[in-house]
């Protein structure tokens, strides 16, 4: 193909978010997601280098895919934050419990055994609907119980764990022709803030840091790694100015000279507060690629991005050198992924497959990583007296507007509880500071609560917490199921009493519900029978 030119090699540095969606009255963020026509000029005529998906089932994905290749100047890197499986963001495809569960499993080569199945199944069905580009796995250490942000998206809680699995993970993804990404560089585990929210600071020293953050990226760099993306950290102990992602010490010094990686630097995404509030969205972009970036992730102004790099060359504050770097480094990416060979070049010639998606192997798989990890106590299973007036299902979610997913009429967190007597009542934690039950109505307790990005808190408010022991003192609470974080657990072990039947799991997804409930509810079957009712 022609060599491009200076702007079109720019254009190869931006990625733009969009929705999975096909129709532009579906696009759910239109803050972040360009309508269709937007698209489809920045791809032909601005030569964007890639998308990043969010939204749409896994079929409008495969669609999806194919129509924004179909509209590129150059193919694209079709990516995803696909860390839970495709499942996880694009519903009807294989959805894993989070990267956590895997630590927790007894057996270290078992759990090794199952990250690199999961990589394997992930990456199949990545590219049988069009993606090629995995934004995982995430290799921060998650020593920081308060973390926000990574929490359960880590493999694990110390640098061991994480180094084994994410490598094991690397490992089955490269069976596929898919690119995989460690992040977040240099290490986001252990922080008490959300990078989305606000900026971070890391105050650890370099030899801590030598220590614990960065041997899990050496690993993955390993491993063969394609791509490093940036947190979003003021890290002083290598730059007492600039968050990472924007510094040329940490992603030049430190990343590419030190680590010696050669791959792609990306920035997390550009629209974060932790960057955004730094500078002004051009000034952003710029200092991005002086640091190091190769690909800027999400910048809030795609045009203006583009048009702000090329004034930074043509003033002389960036050489057309240090573009050309960053433009070979996809090119190669790409050559790898086979983008530039008929039938992809075209885009729309792109061989999908769904046969090869949510296959019963990978369900089997899912199970197995739920049934190895999952734990239980208390007088087990809970026998339910006759109740008068009914019982309450109390469902905890982090939030009541995201849980569509997860809690549908024919969920078995709901369905279960139903059959004994019990009516649903889910609720977030901000209106269940308000919450008021007589104190003979009988609860059964089902928590969905973890670490994820905007939330900027991990756990219970303290609000609740009050609420929640003195419903556990009054013996309100008949029945607890744990749904998603392992600190949670921690919480209620400090406080429930040692006879109360519990339950919990890594996966929230209907699938762990249905195996919670069959210990928990099932009076027709001892632990480690479970009934196949909800399941």
């Amino acid at each position: 193909m022609p060599h491009p030119s200076l702007i079109e090699q720019i254009g190869q540095m931006i990625v733009v978010r969009a929705s999975g969606h096909w129709f532009d009255q579906q696009i759910r963020y239109p803050i972040w997601e360009a309508t269709a026509a937007q698209l489809e000029d920045w791809l032909s005529r601005l030569n964007v280098g890639g998308v990043i998906l969010l939204g749409g089932t896994a079929v409008e994905l495969a669609v999806r895919s194919q129509q924004l290749q179909a509209w590129a100047k150059t193919p694209l890197l079709l990516a995803a934050d696909i860390e839970e499986g495709v499942g996880h963001r694009f519903p009807g495809a294989t959805w894993f419990p989070p990267p956590m569960t895997l630590s927790a499993i007894p057996d270290p080569q078992f759990a090794q055994n199952y990250a690199r199945q999961m990589g394997k199944i992930t990456a199949q069905e990545a590219v049988a609907l069009g993606l090629n580009w995995l934004l995982g796995p995430v290799v921060d250490v998650n020593n920081n119980p308060e973390n926000p942000v990574i929490n359960v998206r880590a493999f694990g809680q110390t640098r061991e764990q994480v180094e084994a699995l994410t490598s094991a993970f690397i490992a089955g993804c490269q069976e596929y022709p898919i690119l995989t990404t460690a992040k977040h560089f240099p290490g986001h585990g252990d922080t008490a803030m959300d990078s989305h929210i606000t900026l971070p600071v890391l105050p650890h020293s370099a030899e801590r840091l030598a220590e614990l953050e960065l041997p899990p990226f050496q690993r993955a760099i390993a491993a063969g790694v394609d791509a490093v993306m940036t947190a979003h950290l003021l890290i002083p102990a290598w730059d007492t100015e600039s968050p990472a992602t924007l510094s040329g010490p940490i992603l030049t010094g430190q990343l590419r000279h030190k680590l010696g990686f050669e791959g792609l630097i990306v920035t997390d995404a550009l629209v974060m507060a932790g960057v955004a509030q730094f500078a002004a969205a051009e000034e952003v972009c710029i200092r991005a690629v002086e640091a190091g970036a190769d690909i800027l992730l999400m910048p809030p102004h795609p045009e203006i991005a583009l048009a702000g790099i090329l004034r930074a060359v043509e003033g002389g504050r960036i050489t057309p050198s240090r573009i050309q770097e960053s433009w070979q480094r996809i090119q190669r990416a790409k050559e790898k992924l086979g983008l530039f060979s008929p039938p992809k070049a075209q885009g729309a010639g792109i061989s999908l497959d769904l046969s090869l998606v949510a296959t019963p192997e990978a369900t089997a798989t899912v199970e197995e990583i739920l049934r190895e990890s999952m734990q239980w106590g208390g007088d087990l299973p809970y026998n339910v007296p006759p109740i008068p007036h009914g019982g309450l299902n109390l469902l905890l979610v982090g939030d009541r507007f995201k849980c569509q997913d997860i809690l549908t009429e024919q969920a078995p967190a709901i369905v279960a509880p139903r059959r004994l007597g019990y009516s649903p009542y889910c609720v977030d934690q901000e209106l269940l500071s308000t919450f008021s039950c007589p104190e003979d109505i009988p609860l059964i307790l089902q928590v969905f609560i973890r670490g994820n990005p905007f939330r900027g808190h991990a756990g219970l408010t303290p609000k609740i917490e009050e609420l929640l022991k003195r419903l556990l003192r009054n013996q309100q609470i008949k029945a607890l199921a744990l749904y998603g974080s392992p600190y949670l657990l921690d919480w209620f072990h400090h406080h429930q009493p040692s006879d109360l039947p519990w339950v919990f799991s890594y996966g929230q997804m209907p699938l762990a519900q249905g195996l919670a409930c069959n210990i928990l509810l099932s009076a027709k079957a001892s632990v480690g029978q479970e009934i196949q009712a909800f399941i």
